[in-house]
């Protein structure tokens, strides 16, 4: 994207964004999750703890000591004490071990004891429909564990509505609990909802064993305080969201952790959304939201889709569209030339996927404050970003393969890629933030805009792009690169900067834009390159260099003739050896590089079959054409 923003237009934006979420908090009802937003975003992985007790990862009971309850039917026959029952309806109203089986064609269990009580249910081969209740519902209690039994199936559905009274009137889950829940073991648990979610605590929800599989009209599963998952296996289908934590009111809730398990999940809104963090240190996920990338937010026309948000959750495909080019029927394709002549907007998106009036978010990872993963493997295809955190993003491990209708990993502040393997396949905007750090990890992306992006400024191709991500100032922005091998093809800008651009490490490729509008690299202020290789391949009429306050030499050389796509390119030193040799499938005429292995005063060639051009270095910075951006030292204005 290009930069067209003065200082004074950003600060413009930020009062008009503040005006607009001030207005939008009285006017829409909404102000409460405006808020937690807001305040959220300063919660980090310190502040939580993942930890998971012995007692939740423990199954073992003693059978003679337990109460057994059996449904046949209609009725439930119990041998011990602690539970009663009447018309398909038992209470457990003690501490204690409950064994469950059998089947009910309208029952519950209702846990209704005192505040100090810890209660075991042993589901072994248990079937509870209910028509018009939660089947399983937690009223009262210190803590509840649900084991499912090895080698055994267990269910729950329920009707399309509930019967409620004052005392559970926001019961809104087939298995819903009031008290902090525990489920183990490795049995298997069915839950068929369509009145709202499947599995619901209003406090803390651990989950370290067990074979899932969910169907639910709304949310999957719902820990308002907490969820912590160290295992199992997931088989999700969500209306909205597939796991939700929500608490916004206390610094140390509203987190997911999920260190181990197998997830596959489809779902109308988001996939993983946490008031706060989510961290995630193992596992394998595989995540459809809203029903993918083909629900993007951009029309392959470079026009704003329009009928995105109403896409999300249905998987309808978008389809072809008018003046599309270089992108199939289905893709979001190359945004027009003219791109830049949109102006900037102070549209921003404060949406969140909603449970009860309708799918309006469909990120396949979220937090409101902070992201961190260090392991797991990923294949998402989202309809929306595949990372999106208001706070922060931090990668230290793992792999993650996506495909988005929108934005691949955006973070209102901060994103840091420590190491880890990342292919960004799809996406409108590839990776943003206020400031984005790589200091490892091997990253690949492919973007119709912009490839990096910080602090935003103007998403090329709409004023009213739906989903675009706004940033409140500019002034701290910067893009630096310390490390990791980074691959980056773009329609828009390779390498973007509202501020900042350092380079002091890594093996960096650019294939940049085709069309004079955008450029490989694209900053406002410093350019600077102390150490690692870049190559920026792209059009000439935006090229900028490097500035004059490097320490590493660089030279930006716009070739006589355009380069067909396909063409192998080789960079060599004056004694033969190659010291860069790749191939771009995109045309290019423009070509900005850097090594170590450059010297002042070496010559240097550029080969691209019939083609050959020689340089020779005259100083930090060498340069046939403009060099440098908006007061970047060593350089001028881009014309």
């Amino acid at each position: 994207m290009k930069n067209i923003c003065s200082k004074a237009l950003a600060a413009m934006t930020t009062a008009l964004i503040l005006s607009v979420v001030g207005l939008t908090g009285c006017a829409d009802g909404n102000s409460s999750e405006q808020t937690s937003e807001l305040t959220s975003s300063s919660v980090t992985e310190s502040n939580i703890d993942k930890t998971i007790d012995a007692s939740d990862l423990d199954v073992g009971y003693d059978e003679t000591e337990a109460c057994t309850i059996a449904f046949n039917g209609t009725e439930a026959e119990i041998n011990g004490s602690g539970a009663s029952s009447e018309n398909g309806i038992v209470t457990v109203s003690k501490s204690g071990t409950y064994i469950l089986s059998g089947t009910v064609s309208n029952g519950r269990v209702i846990v209704d004891a005192d505040k100090d009580a810890e209660i075991k249910l042993i589901f072994k081969g248990v079937n509870i429909s209910c028509s018009d209740n939660a089947p399983i519902y937690v009223s009262n209690a210190k803590k509840v564990y649900i084991t499912l039994e090895e080698n055994t199936e267990n269910s729950l559905s329920d009707g399309s509505e509930y019967s409620l009274g004052e005392d559970d009137s926001n019961t809104d889950g087939a298995l819903f609990s009031k008290a902090d829940l525990t489920i183990n073991g490795s049995g298997k648990l069915s839950v068929t909802t369509n009145y709202k979610h499947a599995i619901v605590s209003k406090d803390d929800l651990v989950i370290t064993d067990g074979v899932f599989d969910i169907s639910s009209a709304s949310s999957a599963i719902v820990g308002k305080d907490c969820i912590k998952i160290s295992g199992g296996n997931f088989e999700i289908d969500a209306g909205t969201n597939a796991i939700k934590s929500t608490n916004a009111e206390e610094t140390d809730k509203g987190f997911i952790s999920i260190t181990g398990g197998s997830f596959n999940i489809n779902a109308g809104g988001d996939g993983l959304d946490a008031e706060t963090v989510l961290s995630i240190d193992g596992g394998t996920f595989d995540i459809m939201t809203g029903g993918g990338s083909q629900n993007a937010s951009m029309k392959a026309d470079g026009t704003p889709n329009e009928d995105w948000r109403n896409q999300m959750g249905g998987g309808r495909p978008i389809g072809g569209y008018p003046g599309a080019t270089g992108g199939d029927p289905g893709t979001m394709g190359e945004p027009p030339v003219n791109a830049d002549m949109y102006q900037q907007t102070a549209y921003t998106d404060t949406t969140t996927a909603t449970d009860d009036s309708g799918t309006t978010s469909a990120k396949a990872l979220k937090s409101g404050s902070q992201i961190k993963i260090s392991g797991g493997e990923f294949n998402i295809d989202s309809a929306d970003d595949v990372l999106h955190s208001n706070g922060s993003v931090e990668i230290s491990g793992g792999t993650i393969n996506g495909a988005s209708g929108d934005d691949g990993i955006h973070a209102d502040s901060d994103v840091v890629i420590n190491d880890g393997n990342i292919t960004l396949s799809k996406t409108y905007e590839g990776i943003e933030g206020m400031t984005v750090t790589v200091n490892g990890g091997e990253i690949n992306v492919t973007s119709t805009d912009d490839g990096f992006n910080c602090a935003g400024g103007s998403d090329t191709g709409s004023t009213q792009r739906p989903g675009a991500d706004m940033f409140a100032a500019e002034e701290r922005a910067y893009l630096k690169i310390t490390g990791g091998t980074i691959t980056v093809d773009s329609s828009g800008d390779g390498l973007d900067s509202n501020g900042d651009l350092y380079v002091e490490g890594g093996t960096i490729i650019v294939y940049g834009p085709t069309n004079s509008g955008n450029g490989a690299l694209d900053y406002n202020g410093t350019a600077k390159v102390t150490g690692g290789t870049l190559a920026a391949f792209g059009s000439s009429g935006m090229a900028q260099g490097f500035g004059t306050d490097s320490t590493q030499y660089s030279f930006l050389q716009n070739l006589s003739t355009g380069v067909d796509a396909g063409s192998e390119v080789t960079i060599s030193d004056s004694s033969g050896n190659a010291l860069l040799t790749c191939t771009s499938e995109k045309t290019w005429n423009s070509v900005l590089f850097t090594s170590p292995e450059l010297v002042d005063g070496g010559t240097y060639s550029i080969v691209c079959g019939s083609i050959t051009e020689s340089v020779t270095l005259s100083g930090i910075v060498t340069s046939n054409g403009n060099s440098g951006g908006f007061g970047g030292k060593g350089g001028g204005k881009r014309f």
